[in-house]
């Protein structure tokens, strides 16, 4: 479970762009939420295609795509970059289809002290450094994220140590922190908490938050046990699917793409409750995600959708290598067969 640590650059693209001289240009266009409008409607609507230049607001385009009609709320992301083009994802929220709740933002005063704020701003900075460099590795067989790269290696070390002697400060700040910064800083942290079983519940308490930063960081630290539990079951480390589920239907990409990933760890054993709960309340979110066109981003739902629908993993690795990803949607979509009557 190594592999290279992504970090999604969204900040620059959509934001400001009328100050770039050359933006990057619009590539591969995925959407979700889609239920009874088409891509071509959408696309149709809002005047755009592959190889236009990149919008330049995306504040302006998210509020063109939610005046169409039956739409309820927009969201639109980008990642940099391919090339000189810029891979785009359109969500949008239709009238009546499936809703991710958040609870309101916490109104206590809780805070976290500024020597942590200020190391885990450096760690990040670090992070960053390391992925550029091309030595950001990440293994997470330990149950949470610990880089190859030795810089960044040192400064999780007193990450490590806060979480061990300071669990109930990041708990209060989870549920009473007013800074959504903190939060976040708050919910990464509680990750190098030693003791896994510890912190689960305060990490999917944290999925519930309105900030989307504290959800991506709580679900990635979660993301880190689901491994740790699949490759120690004596453990007994409980995971509960129920709000990763729901953030399938989110319209916040980071939402979707690591809770899927997180999925895909806690069904890699068999989890006949997590997968009757992905049928029951995410398959149209998860057929999105299977169709999209940057196949990086829709392997995982991909995945998911041929183990709710009972297909070996060898299968689907073989359809997925084929391009076939169609039969494994018709499988998972088609209606359950009819029981017997009893006489």
């Amino acid at each position: 479970m190594i592999r290279p640590l992504a970090i999604v650059l969204l900040t620059v693209l959509l934001t400001g762009m009328g100050a770039v001289a050359q933006p990057p240009k619009t590539g591969e266009i995925n959407f979700y939420g889609l239920r009874k409008l088409t891509p071509d409607k959408v696309l149709g609507t809002v005047g755009l295609k592959p190889g236009d230049p990149l919008p330049p607001s995306k504040g302006d385009l998210e509020e063109r795509l939610e005046e169409i009609s039956g739409v309820v709320a927009a969201r639109v992301e980008a990642v940099c970059c391919e090339d000189t083009s810029a891979t785009l994802f359109i969500g949008l929220e239709e009238r009546g289809s499936a809703h991710f709740d958040t609870r309101p933002a916490p109104v206590g005063t809780a805070v976290l002290p500024e020597e942590l704020m200020t190391a885990y701003r450096d760690f990040m900075v670090t992070v960053a450094r390391a992925t550029q460099l091309g030595t950001a590795a990440e293994d997470l067989t330990s149950g949470e994220s610990r880089l190859a790269d030795p810089a960044v290696r040192a400064l999780q070390e007193p990450l490590s140590r806060f979480a061990a002697e300071h669990l109930d400060t990041l708990r209060d700040v989870l549920r009473n922190g007013p800074e959504p910064e903190e939060r976040a800083v708050a919910a990464a942290v509680a990750g190098f908490t030693p003791k896994k079983s510890d912190v689960i519940n305060d990490l999917q308490f944290a999925l519930q938050d309105p900030e989307p930063a504290v959800r991506a960081n709580a679900v990635r630290a979660l993301k880190a046990i689901a491994v740790l539990s699949q490759k120690h079951p004596e453990l007994n480390l409980k995971l509960e699917p129920t709000w990763m589920v729901a953030m399938l239907n989110s319209l916040s990409l980071s939402d979707r793409t690591q809770a899927a990933e997180t999925l895909v760890t806690l069904t890699e054993r068999p989890n006949p409750a997590a997968l009757d709960l992905i049928r029951e309340r995410a398959l149209p979110a998860l057929v999105d995600m299977a169709r999209w066109k940057t196949l990086r981003y829709a392997l995982p739902s991909f995945l998911l959708l041929g183990r709710t629908a009972g297909v070996p993993d060898q299968e689907l690795e073989q359809q997925w290598r084929a391009g076939d990803r169609e039969t494994t949607i018709k499988k998972a979509t088609s209606p359950a067969p009819a029981k017997p009557r009893s006489k």
